[in-house]
């Protein structure tokens, strides 16, 4: 009889052990599953738990929504207080410029099957929602039209959604901080109403009263939040303006005038206009390719072929938050949010170990040390400095011998056909040990 007991206090304990192997195996792959599902960038500080959460994304085909909490999460610094990101939760219908490839994201927020194949990502930012730290909830949205109490026509009247400040109900029914959500959103709608380009993109309070006249709301993120007790808004910039740059001016616009109600500081690298934006919207920033290769995509062609790289599991690492990339009949074609910036045809190779983290390279009669997958910059001429570890072959350039280090080069010895960018000023220096790739850089000719 004390044998037995013995025996089922080791099974006891066995069985624990794994129930807590198994909650940590768990809990490791849910992060994983959350760091691939989701881009949640936070921009905290360690003086209060205050913190605004902004979602741009949920509606693939409105851009300015998911451009401004991209710039809010690379052009603005937080000095107090906390602001999370998450700027393309609906990252897929971004790529097709559809509201939904899987259905409306923003109407499963109540019930959802488990087939459902944007079940995870709903699971997910609902977690993100209830966390503690979340103060209030921003989702940001392009609208049809622009918003009036009465009508006056096709665009301006009350079906619409544009220029508005959308709120599920009056306030919370506890005593929550930012819980009067019609008086918040009454002071946003007057303060953006100071600071309007034109007068007829006024913006008004768009209350749905969902619980009990608006079905289709019940299952939205913002009804979810608010019935968690999380003070949540919609802010839709109209879809009838003329430009993008002007739809993320309004939502940046509405972003600060809630971080100002919640006491959050914050300095931005910009001025607050159009023309600044436009600019900015245009900078694509970079990608890097399993850490050996840096393509800049400011003014990269639209297509570029024999890329090295290997056969799977390959990492692409945007420095742009609405970075995406999606593999199509043999190619990657590469995004910024919804539009396709270039596509690459990639040449599979093996990856080579042990390669060197700097080149020596003499550029204009000086030796310079250049990291691996970067960029250097030539006047005159280059040339790569042979110290037989590697093999050198520069894209556009026919050597005599088959040799490419050891030889000066410059731009005139180039093929322009083989530049990466459409002024023809920027070639690839690939770096190879024997058959297996090691790194590629950018030679940039001034």
């Amino acid at each position: 009889m004390h044998g037995d007991t013995k025996l089922t206090n080791t099974y006891d304990q066995l069985s624990i052990k794994l129930s807590v192997l198994k909650f940590l195996v768990l809990f490791i792959l849910s992060s994983l599953l959350l760091e691939a599902n989701i881009q949640l960038i936070k921009k905290e500080n360690n003086d209060s738990n205050t913190t605004l959460l902004v979602i741009g994304g949920i509606h693939g085909d409105e851009p300015g929504g998911y451009f401004a909490a991209s710039i809010l999460a690379t052009h603005y610094t937080i000095k107090s207080k906390n602001i999370w990101v998450i700027p393309n939760l609906n990252k897929d219908s971004i790529q097709h410029d559809h509201r939904g490839i899987h259905g409306d994201m923003n109407r499963k927020f109540s019930t959802m099957k488990d087939s459902d194949k944007d079940a995870q990502i709903i699971k997910e930012v609902k977690e993100i929602i209830l966390s503690k730290k979340v103060s209030l909830v921003l989702n940001l949205h392009d609208g049809n039209g622009f918003y009036r109490k009465k009508n006056h026509g096709n665009i301006f009247n009350p079906t619409a959604w544009g220029q508005t400040c959308v709120i599920d109900q009056c306030k919370l029914n506890q005593n929550q901080p930012f819980g009067n959500l019609n008086t918040i959103a009454t002071t946003i709608k007057e303060n953006i109403n100071k600071k309007l380009l034109q007068e007829h993109h006024s913006f008004d309070v768009k209350n749905t009263n969902t619980k009990f006249y608006d079905e289709a709301m019940k299952l939205s993120l913002t009804y979810f939040a608010v019935t968690n007790n999380k003070p949540a808004f919609a802010i839709e910039s109209s879809k009838n303006l003329p430009s993008l740059s002007k739809k993320v001016f309004y939502q940046l616009l509405a972003i600060e005038e809630f971080m100002n109600i919640m006491q959050i500081s914050f300095s931005r690298n910009f001025d607050l206009n159009v023309k600044d934006i436009d600019r900015i919207i245009k900078e694509y920033g970079t990608l890097t390719i399993n850490n050996n290769i840096l393509l800049n995509l400011g003014d990269i062609k639209k297509s570029l072929s024999f890329i090295p790289i290997k056969s799977e599991d390959n990492v692409f690492d945007f420095s742009h938050p609405l970075g995406s990339v999606k593999k199509v009949g043999g190619r990657f074609f590469v995004y910024i949010g919804n539009e396709k910036i270039t596509a690459l045809k990639p040449q599979y190779f093996k990856m080579a170990d042990g390669c060197p983290e700097k080149i020596n390279i003499f550029i204009d009669a000086k030796t310079t040390s250049v990291d691996i997958a970067s960029d250097f910059f030539v006047n005159d001429d280059f040339r790569v400095i042979d110290d037989g570890e590697f093999r050198v072959n520069v894209i556009g350039y026919k050597s005599k011998d088959g040799v490419e280090s050891g030889v000066d080069i410059s731009l005139k010895d180039m093929d322009k056909r083989f530049s990466v960018d459409t002024n023809q000023k920027v070639y690839r220096v690939e770096f190879y040990k024997k058959d297996e790739f090691c790194s590629m850089s950018m030679v940039h000719f001034k």
